[in-house]
């Protein structure tokens, strides 16, 4: 990590009381009232919650359409493993363009391009083999657009705001996610799956209009010496920095500690045909399950950013962290749904710390690299995910789905713990930066 030289942090705190003692200045927290008020935010928050419910829609469009044309269960999750593969691969070689262009201008273009493919799925007879590039492709051009995204953020939010504004987008990811599931089905019933993935393309297209009148322009950042290093110069000086240094290196761990406490989302209608006899129940319950840890995050994330310190989140992080494996554990128990329900609530609950990762990772990143370090995190984030879910739903196949969430969040609670050892140590300074830069 490289950082810049700051004054002590005690030469920012304001002598208080007598006789030596000193008073820390108070650490206020950023309402959401105050991050919507900034024009270029909702614009930024407003395009991604379009895309993201155009991604739901077409999801669930993409997987129809296929099994349509094939008939094939194994065709048709191909076809949805193709939206792990890309960001997996071309993250890490695309997300440094970030950090070598205006991340403005890297969004528009992602929007238009992914608005164009997506409107040639739309076309009806596209082949099979064409639907699975233009998806690789619309797909890939999410890693430089979500790093662009990341980056940029740090410079509409400062300070406390952009915890707050985290936090409001990822809630609105959760909840773009379940409305777009929920309504999806149904859309493609009255419309069918080709004017659905028209759809899909317009939200791009009106991402893009959005972010033209929504942001302003910003020169590309600035980097030292001369000249544009190629892809795979850009990926090792990334990858040098993101585990170079111990504290960015245990951030990215804890991001990566979702592999675990997802995995239960993964073998959702396995679990789901356990709990209930009735076969016809199999598909409501797989909503519940599948719901369940989403919404704890919903209620995780707004909790955590409205009602803790900013201090406090970085002190707690390691708990919380641990509080999203450790119900897992108790599904070895085999429980009904009900509490199988509020396990995974909880376990969502406790992802919220990945708000005060966030934060303590934009820290401790210069500005100019972040795009790539934004990018190779989440190459590792989508990775974690799916191997996660792949080796848990072989495991399931084998063992039954309950022993195997119980044996994730067993070993997710182990991680977690060491990390919150590591983080101990690594927090102070963050800290002391945090409480020296509040307002007093």
């Amino acid at each position: 990590m490289r950082l810049q030289a700051h004054r002590s942090p005690m030469a920012a705190i304001k002598p208080g009381r007598p006789g030596g003692r000193h008073r820390r200045p108070a650490e206020r927290q950023a309402t959401y009232g105050e991050v919507l008020a900034i024009g270029e935010f909702r614009a930024l928050w407003a395009g991604q919650a379009l895309s993201l419910l155009g991604d739901q829609l077409s999801r669930v469009a993409l997987s129809v359409l296929v099994f349509e044309r094939t008939e094939s269960p194994l065709a048709t999750a191909s076809v949805y493993a193709l939206t792990y593969l890309p960001p997996i691969v071309g993250g890490p070689l695309l997300s440094g363009l970030a950090d070598h262009y205006a991340r403005r201008r890297i969004m528009i273009v992602c929007d238009v391009l992914r608005a164009l493919l997506v409107a040639l799925m739309a076309i009806p007879g596209t082949s099979f083999t064409a639907l699975c590039v233009l998806v690789f492709c619309v797909v890939l051009l999410s890693a430089p657009f979500s790093a662009a995204r990341a980056a940029l953020l740090p410079e509409l939010l400062e300070g406390d705001r952009y915890v707050a504004g985290s936090a409001l987008q990822n809630m609105t990811n959760q909840a773009a996610q379940m409305l777009g599931f929920a309504i999806g089905g149904a859309l493609i019933m009255g419309m069918g799956p080709y004017r659905a993935l028209a759809l899909d393309a317009a939200t791009f297209m009106a991402s893009a209009l959005i972010l033209v009148s929504g942001v302003r322009r910003r020169p590309a950042p600035a980097r030292s010496g001369s000249g544009r290093p190629s892809m795979w110069k850009m990926t090792r000086a990334g990858a040098r920095l993101v585990f170079g240094d111990p504290r960015l290196r245990t951030l990215v761990l804890f991001a990566w500690l979702c592999g675990f406490y997802v995995l239960p989302e993964g073998i959702a209608t396995p679990y789901a045909a356990v709990l209930t006899d009735d076969p016809q129940r199999v598909s409501f319950v797989t909503g519940l399950l599948m719901g369940s840890i989403p919404t704890g995050t919903v209620v995780g994330a707004f909790l955590f950013s409205r009602y803790v310190s900013p201090s406090g989140r970085l002190r707690s992080m390691g708990w919380m962290a641990m509080l999203t494996c450790a119900p897992l554990i108790l599904c070895a128990l085999r429980p009904p749904l009900a509490v199988v329900l509020v396990l995974w609530f909880v376990s969502g609950v406790g992802g919220a710390y990945q708000l005060a990762a966030n934060a303590a990772f934009v820290r401790c990143v210069p500005a100019e690299r972040r795009g790539q370090a934004f990018g190779l995190v989440q190459s590792g984030l989508l990775a974690a995910q799916g191997l996660g879910i792949l080796i848990g739903g072989a495991a399931a196949d084998e063992f039954g789905p309950e022993p195997v969430v119980a044996l994730a969040g067993a070993a997710g609670l182990l991680v977690a713990a060491t990390l919150a050892m590591l983080w101990t140590d690594s927090r102070k300074e963050i800290i002391e930066r945090v409480r020296a830069e509040a307002p007093a």
